[in-house]
């Protein structure tokens, strides 16, 4: 019996790289079913805001597998990307990269002689990716960065297991703590904590600004990273760079029930029905997915061709050896197709031990909630948030105060602007835009409600514009908020 797959061929080159595909695939007997959805710029334009037909919804989740060619999102229309939104919808938590030197793939690496075979973990949910942005005032815009325990614990355990299946002995965490130190803090925190039961793989961590240069400068240090969302995506782009560029960079979206094997490459409109598209990013993602499904013998057998037919010199227009003329996206699948059985003279590709599919989520009934449970709670303070015109920092600090003479619970403890503290201690110096964060912290002894802590806002919105609240918390005796810049 075939696997039932849902297979959207995207946009611009899309079509024509995954019919270049599917051929391969059915030459060497892949016992998989296609069910085509619809997905897309064609979808956004005919009214679909969520660029997919509820018939494609129904049968990616039926199935598990999504396999699906680039997709474009229409700019300046106010629709969400197509493609952040699959991953998010169906939690595909797990976005895994991997980037290898490839023979016939000139790049300044093999030149050098120094291979690259590196793996990216990216967290695929959260992070400013959760798009929740607002402008608090016409100069004032603010992203909310989302990073969780349990998404977080995840993506990190997905990495390690990866690590072991695939016999690396090295995972580094990379992060920007030193900065961000409640949320990277927190990922790296876990990460620490996930690492301990895991002795045989060597894990350490790495700022991701340090990373960068290292990348470039020794990539062979590294075998395995994991990374939050953003600056996954940065870093996984970085070393796609580092073996040919994303026409050569395979993705796979991994979740718990749903999987999305796709080409992260653009639609590339200016080439779309010419034929002369490189299909190889999709390819190796669509060899990954064999792998996924099981099918390691196809799988290998598939990639061991591909990498002959680089190794003969064979290419598309987008790269190779210039003397030699290049094949079109058909020509070049039907050399694979030809090769298919010969192994290459080097980094030939062994079949590995088959991995069973996830069960798709026909049996689920409500949304998965994890919640971290019998840690204690304090409620300490509250930041204010707000816009003053072209109001100075004193003169704010004397109309917080009058707050105070309501509810003597509380101390006023800082005023900051773009995060950097101007009261009560300060520099001139320091430029300001027009909205400022002004914090209350409860006093010493005293215990504080949610109420209490709204009526200050309340009262404060009558000598200014309030423009957002946050609370201030104390989780198991630490403290949930961090300090101002200088305070």
């Amino acid at each position: 019996m075939k696997t039932k797959i849902a297979v959207a061929q995207g946009d611009g080159i899309g079509p024509e790289i995954m019919d270049a595909v599917l051929k391969i695939f059915n030459a060497n007997d892949v016992q998989l079913e296609y069910e085509f959805v619809e997905m897309g710029k064609s979808l956004f334009d005919a009214g679909h805001s969520t660029g997919m037909t509820a018939a494609a919804k129904e049968a990616i989740e039926k199935y598990g597998i999504l396999f699906k060619g680039p997709m474009e999102t229409p700019k300046g229309k106010g629709v969400k990307s197509i493609n952040v939104t699959a991953r998010k919808v169906w939690n595909t938590y797990a976005n895994q990269r991997d980037f290898r030197s490839l023979n016939g793939v000139n790049t300044v690496f093999s030149k050098a002689g120094i291979p690259i075979n590196i793996t990216i973990i990216r967290e695929n949910i959260e992070d400013t990716y959760g798009g929740i942005e607002h402008l608090l005032t016409y100069d004032v815009a603010v992203g909310r960065r989302i990073i969780t325990r349990p998404g977080s614990a995840q993506v990190i355990r997905y990495a390690f297991e990866m690590a072991q299946r695939k016999g690396l002995k090295k995972l580094a965490c990379a992060h920007k703590a030193n900065i961000m130190k409640l949320t990277d803090g927190m990922f790296l925190e876990v990460f620490q904590e996930i690492a301990k039961e895991y002795p045989d793989i060597e894990a350490s961590d790495i700022i991701v600004d340090d990373l960068c240069m290292k990348l470039v400068s020794k990539p062979e240090m590294f075998e395995a990273i994991v990374l939050t969302n953003l600056q996954g995506d940065i870093v996984s782009d970085l070393c796609a760079g580092l073996v040919g560029g994303l026409g050569f960079a395979p993705s796979a979206n991994i979740g718990d029930n749903i999987s999305i094997f796709e080409a992260v490459h653009g639609t590339a409109p200016d080439i779309a029905g010419k034929g002369i598209a490189n299909p190889t990013a999709l390819l190796l993602s669509g060899i990954g997915m064999l792998r996924f499904l099981g099918f390691s013998s196809k799988a290998a057998q598939i990639e061991n061709a591909l990498l002959y037919t680089l190794e003969q010199g064979v290419h598309t227009g987008d790269f190779g050896d210039k003397s030699i003329p290049a094949s079109n996206t058909m020509q070049f699948a039907d050399a694979i197709i030809a090769n298919l059985g010969k192994v290459p003279a080097k980094g030939a590709i062994e079949a590995t031990a088959d991995v069973e599919m996830k069960s798709h989520v026909a049996h689920l009934s409500k949304n998965k909630l994890t919640i971290t449970k019998g840690i204690e709670e304090e409620m300490v303070g509250v930041d204010i948030f707000v816009e003053t015109g072209d109001m100075q920092p004193n003169e704010l600090a004397a109309i917080a105060k009058k707050q105070l003479t309501y509810n003597d619970n509380f101390d006023l403890v800082m005023i900051s602007n773009r995060g950097t503290q101007v009261w009560p201690t300060g520099s001139i110096y320091t430029e300001l835009v027009n909205e400022y964060r002004v914090r209350f912290e409860k006093k010493e002894g005293k215990t504080v409600t949610q109420r209490e802590l709204l009526h200050i806002a309340a009262d404060f919105s009558q000598d200014a514009k309030v423009c957002s609240v946050e609370f201030l918390m104390n989780f198991g005796g630490k403290r949930g908020y961090t300090l101002a810049q200088g305070q």
